[in-house]
C-alpha cells in the first residue's frame, strides 16, 4: 500500500542531501568557461601569411569561404627585374554555413589559419555571420599556443631520420699514402703472352704421294652484276639503267 506523501518525502531527502554540497553549475556569462586548447570555436585568420593560393576555399565542402584579390607590381632593385605578387582585397567565411570541419586550417600550406576558443559571435540576422578579414583578424589574439609536445607521443618521421642519421658510425677514412718518386714505384707486373702451337708436318710415304689426286683450292663464291641485277636491267655508273626506259638526254 503506497503510502500519502511519500514521493514528497524522497524529493526533499534529495534537496537535503545536495544542500551541503559544492554547486559545479558554471556561473555563465559571469564566469568563463576553461575550454580545452583544441576546442574548435571559431576560424582566425593571420593575413600577413595568405598567398591568395586559393587552396581553402577549393577544398571547402560548404563552399562558405569567399576571396578576392589584386596583383600587385614590385619595384625592380638594382640590377633585378620587376615581380608581381597577391594582394588579399576580401577574405570572408560565412559562419551560417560553415560546419567546423577543419579542412581549410589542414588544406592552408603556410599556416594562415587557425582555430581560436572564441565562441561568442552569435547574431540575431543571419546575414550577420559573414565576417571579414577584419573580424578575423581580431581573433588571433585569442588563438592559444600550441602545446607542449608530449615526450611519450610518436616522434615526428624528420626528426627520426635525424637522430638515425646521427646514430650511424662515421666511415673511417683511410690515410693517404705518401708520394714516391716515380723511379722508387715498383714496375707493373707484365703477363707472358701466349705462344701459338706449330702443327708438325706428317711424313707421307713416297707411293701413296703419287696416287694422291691434286688437290684443289676452293675458290671463292663471287657473283656477278649480272646476278646482281635483276633480269632486263644492267648497272651504269652506280645506277640501274632500264633498257626500255625513254632516254632523256643525259645519263648519271
Amino acid at each position: 500500500m503506497r503510502v500519502p506523501g511519500s514521493g514528497l518525502a524522497k524529493g526533499l531527502a534529495v534537496t537535503m542531501r545536495t544542500m551541503g554540497r559544492r554547486s559545479v553549475t558554471a556561473q555563465y556569462p559571469d564566469v568563463k568557461p576553461e575550454l580545452p586548447p583544441r576546442s574548435r570555436g571559431v576560424i582566425a585568420l593571420l593575413e600577413e601569411n595568405c598567398t591568395v593560393c586559393m587552396l581553402c576555399a577549393r577544398e571547402c565542402p560548404d563552399w562558405c569561404i569567399y576571396i578576392d584579390s589584386h596583383k600587385e607590381t614590385i619595384p625592380a632593385p638594382p640590377g633585378g627585374r620587376e615581380r608581381q605578387r597577391n594582394v588579399l582585397d576580401r577574405f570572408d567565411i560565412d559562419f551560417s554555413l560553415c560546419m567546423y570541419c577543419g579542412i581549410c586550417i589542414e588544406a592552408c600550406p603556410f599556416d594562415a589559419l587557425f582555430w581560436s576558443p572564441e565562441f561568442e559571435y552569435s547574431e540575431l540576422d543571419i546575414r550577420d555571420l559573414t565576417h571579414g578579414k577584419e573580424r578575423l583578424g581580431e581573433w588571433m589574439a585569442t588563438v592559444p599556443p600550441p602545446p607542449a609536445h608530449d615526450d611519450h607521443g610518436v616522434r615526428p618521421k624528420e626528426l627520426e631520420s635525424a637522430i638515425a642519421g646521427l646514430d650511424k658510425p662515421a666511415k673511417p677514412v683511410k690515410p693517404a699514402g705518401e708520394a714516391r718518386p716515380r723511379h722508387e714505384r715498383p714496375a707493373p707486373e707484365s703477363t707472358p703472352e701466349p705462344v701459338a702451337e706449330v702443327e708438325q708436318p706428317v711424313a707421307v710415304p713416297a707411293g701413296a704421294a703419287e696416287d694422291a689426286e691434286p688437290a684443289t683450292t676452293a675458290e671463292p663464291a663471287t657473283t656477278t652484276e649480272a646476278e646482281e641485277t635483276p633480269t632486263g636491267r644492267r648497272p651504269l655508273g652506280g645506277v640501274v639503267y632500264r633498257p626500255d626506259e625513254p632516254d632523256s638526254g643525259s645519263r648519271p
